[in-house]
Parts: C-alpha cells; sequence; structure tokens
C-alpha cells in the first residue's frame, strides 16, 4: 500500500529544516536539484492503492539507496547514520528532525526488488541529467573492468565439502536417516589437508581430497534415492556438476550459492583471476561523466560488448557519440550504432596534421576513465558485489555509477562554497587589513 501524503504547507511548534540548515551544504543543494517526483510517478503502480501496510515514502527508500553508495555504506549503516545525520534526513524529504531509524535495513533489500533494474537504470538516468551539459558530450571513453562477487577463492576441496553440509541439512530439513553423516571422517581428514605444502604430507592431502569427493558423490546419490521425485532436483543436479567438472572445463561452477559467476583474467599481475562479472564503463572525454554503465552476464570478448553498452547509452541519455575512443582490447570493430570506435594504430596518411593531434589527445584523455573505475571500485561498492545473483549484479554496476555521478555534483558545490568563502574572506580582510592583503594570495 502507498504511504499517506503529509502536508508540507503545516506549521509545527519546532522550526523546519529550512530555517536550521545551511543551504550552501551540497547534499542540501543536491536534494534540490533532483526530480524526486519522478520517481513517484513510475514506482506508485508497484504498490497496492489501498490494501495492506502503508509503504514507507517511495523518496525516502530511493534516497537511502544513493546515500549508501555514495558514501560507500552497508544497509545497516545508512540507516542508523541517517536517524544521526540531518543533511541525510532533508535529503530524504523530511521537514524537521525525526528521531528513530527510517526503516529496517533488510526493508532496502525488498525496495530493491521491487522497482528492479528498471528502476535502478531511472536513478541512474537522474544521476546523468542533474550534470547538465556535462552528461551531453558528443565524445566518450570506454573501458571494461570485473566486479568481483562475495565470494571465496574457489578450490574443489571448498566446493566439495560445502556440498557434504549442504546434503546433510537437507536430509535433517526432509527427516531422511543417512548411512553415515561422515562428521567425524571428515574432522580428520581436514587435519590431513591443513600441511598440504610441506613434501612429506602433499601425497596424504591428496589422498584426503580424493575421499572428500567420494564422500561428496556417495551423500548425493543416496539423497537421489531417498527424495521424491523433483524435490531439490535443482540443488542436486548442480552438486552432481560440481563433481563432475575437471580442470579443463569450460562454464565451470565456482560457487555453490551464485552459481553464474565467472572467471576472468584481465593480466593483472598482483590478481592473475577475478571471480564475478565483466562490466562495461562508458564515460564523456572531457567532464567525465559515466553516461553508461552494463553488467555483462558472460566473460565476452571485449568488443563484444560494445553494442549492448552502446544501446543502454542513448538509452539514457537519448545521444548517439560522435565518437568513442577505446584500447587496443577492441579490435575488430569500427562502428557500433552510428559511434566511430578509435583504436590506437598506425596513422592514416590521408589524415593531416591537426587530425592526427585530435586523435593523439583522445587516447591520452582515454586513460582518464582507468582511475575512475577505480575510484568506482573503492568509494562506491564497485569492487566486491554483495547483491545476490545476475540481477544483483546489474543492480550494482548501476547503483555505483549513478553514485559516482551525484558524488561528482557535490564535489562541485562544495569548490562552489569555498570559492565563495575565499570571496567573502577576501573582501572582508581588504577593508580591515589592506596592508597585509598579501597573505590571502600567498602560497
Amino acid at each position: 500500500m502507498l504511504s499517506k501524503t503529509t502536508n508540507s504547507g503545516q506549521m509545527g511548534f519546532y522550526s523546519t529544516f529550512e530555517e536550521q540548515l545551511n543551504r550552501k551544504h551540497p547534499l542540501y543543494i543536491l536534494a534540490n536539484q533532483i526530480n524526486w517526483q519522478q520517481f513517484e510517478e513510475s514506482f506508485k503502480d508497484l504498490y497496492c492503492p489501498d490494501n495492506g501496510r502503508p509503504a514507507k515514502p517511495i523518496r525516502l527508500m530511493v534516497s537511502l539507496l544513493m546515500l549508501k553508495h555514495i558514501r560507500n555504506l552497508s544497509d545497516e549503516s545508512v540507516v542508523e547514520q541517517w536517524m544521526e545525520n540531518i543533511y541525510y534526513q532533508y535529503f530524504s524529504g523530511e521537514k524537521s528532525y525525526a528521531c528513530g531509524v527510517p526503516c529496517e535495513a533488510s526493508e532496502l533489500v525488498h525496495f530493491r526488488n521491487r522497482i528492479g533494474e528498471e528502476g535502478i537504470e531511472l536513478i541512474f538516468k537522474e544521476s546523468i541529467r542533474v550534470n547538465g551539459k556535462d552528461g551531453k558530450e558528443d565524445e566518450a571513453t570506454v573501458d571494461t573492468t570485473v566486479q568481483e562477487k562475495n565470494i571465496t577463492y574457489p578450490t574443489d576441496n571448498k566446493l566439495h565439502r560445502k556440498i557434504i553440509k549442504k546434503c546433510v541439512a537437507i536430509a535433517e530439513n526432509e527427516q531422511l536417516e543417512l548411512r553415515q553423516s561422515y562428521s567425524r571422517t571428515i574432522k580428520k581428514l581436514a587435519g590431513l589437508q591443513r600441511f598440504r605444502n610441506h613434501p612429506k604430507n602433499y601425497k596424504k592431502a591428496r589422498k584426503a581430497d580424493k575421499k572428500i569427493k567420494t564422500i561428496a558423490g556417495r551423500l548425493v546419490r543416496e539423497l537421489e534415492r531417498k527424495l521424491p521425485a523433483g524435490l531439490y532436483a535443482e540443488d542436486l543436479a548442480l552438486f552432481k556438476k560440481v563433481l563432475q567438472q575437471k580442470r579443463s572445463d569450460t562454464n565451470k561452477i565456482y560457487s555453490l550459492h551464485e552459481p553464474y559467476v565467472q572467471c576472468i583474467s584481465k593480466g593483472k599481475e598482483h590478481k592473475k583471476y577475478e571471480f564475478g562479472s565483466k562490466v562495461s564503463i562508458i564515460t564523456t572525454k572531457k567532464s567525465g561523466v559515466l553516461i553508461g554503465a552494463l553488467n555483462i552476464k558472460n566473460n565476452d570478448y571485449d568488443a563484444h560488448t560494445v553494442d549492448p553498452a552502446f544501446e543502454q547509452q542513448q538509452r539514457l541519455t537519448g545521444l548517439v557519440l560522435k565518437r568513442a575512443f577505446m584500447d587496443r582490447g577492441y579490435r575488430g570493430i569500427s562502428e557500433v550504432r552510428g559511434t566511430k570506435i578509435e583504436i590506437p594504430k598506425p596513422f592514416n596518411k590521408s589524415l593531416n596534421g591537426y587530425q592526427q593531434q585530435q586523435l593523439k589527445n583522445g587516447f591520452k584523455r582515454r586513460a582518464a576513465i582507468e582511475p575512475r573505475i577505480g575510484h568506482l571500485k573503492e568509494d562506491h561498492r564497485l569492487s566486491r558485489n554483495y547483491y545476490k545473483g545476475i540481477k544483483g549484479d546489474n543492480i550494482n554496476v548501476m547503483l555505483a555509477a549513478a553514485a559516482m555521478n551525484f558524488k561528482r555534483m557535490i564535489n562541485i558545490y562544495k569548490k562552489m562554497f569555498l570559492a565563495f568563502l575565499y570571496r567573502l574572506l577576501k573582501t572582508f580582510f581588504t577593508i580591515l587589513f589592506p596592508q597585509n592583503l598579501y597573505l590571502l594570495t600567498a602560497k
């Protein structure tokens, strides 16, 4: 059920945020720049109009999602800090201080699932609009990166142990009596596996690995015999695939709770393999506004990710880019959806000196996308994705990109405020101490 509308014009006994807060604060300015009404109109159809318990205000939930990724917080932390930060409350639409948490942390999970990828994309689109003309450039830079999933480093032994635990849990839930739980046997085998790198323990550890795999296979087959047909069929099929896969197989399973995780190698010296999903990032060439952020389900060649990435960019901005600068990982394409692709290569003799210099400047500017990807990962929760499934991958990418666009505007508002303070201080200093004016201009 939709939340009840509040009368914003009603006067209270206490002063409002409009009277208390600093109107030059970046969050105060940003709150008045975002078109909150479009979220109300777009998401109201997802709620029942007159039945059930009234929901939390849509603006509140959308703002909490924004603040979470802008400030790099967890669901629990953003809910707690909202109660303590009056600028967070004003950003969320409150008119005066509200004591108490705005909602339970789990409600953010339900809201993300409710609005889905389309709703998150609407937030991303609004973040581009807030940046104004900077988000409407006709040249862009493109690159790919990896968002790692929140899983442990996969090994066969870890997967086999998890299969054993899950099989025992299924038997307990269905009240099935197994021939043996192997709890003591697993404990003994774990001791043999601990120091596998020692020359004397290597063979013992290998035998223990094989024994654990054998036990996992036994439990899976026993459950297949004793469970009714169709019950836990997907889980058992997943267990069997893990037990059958070999080192050189394709489409391997690296996690039981995240079976769609890909093993991606980006040529990093410190991290040979990353387990997650590939992400395509598009930024404007000069200002660096993110105008495209798309999760790629499969581990595709970079050139194959360009078409869906530009399809999203044109859907969000409504513009066809004149040209895009990419690295040599995109070899094999020259034009996609009306956008000319520029890749470093020997210059064509037909180009004059000015055109060659323009290309050189474009390729130099392309390098600026690398630190932006670094900030996306370290500051806006792209380095490790905690959301579940492929849907969670798509949501996390677009929320991180939207947060970076909003943070860019916050930094601009900060610079404007500092420049205003400097001019004010300079005027005041000039009037009182004209002979010491050099102190303000000294470095």
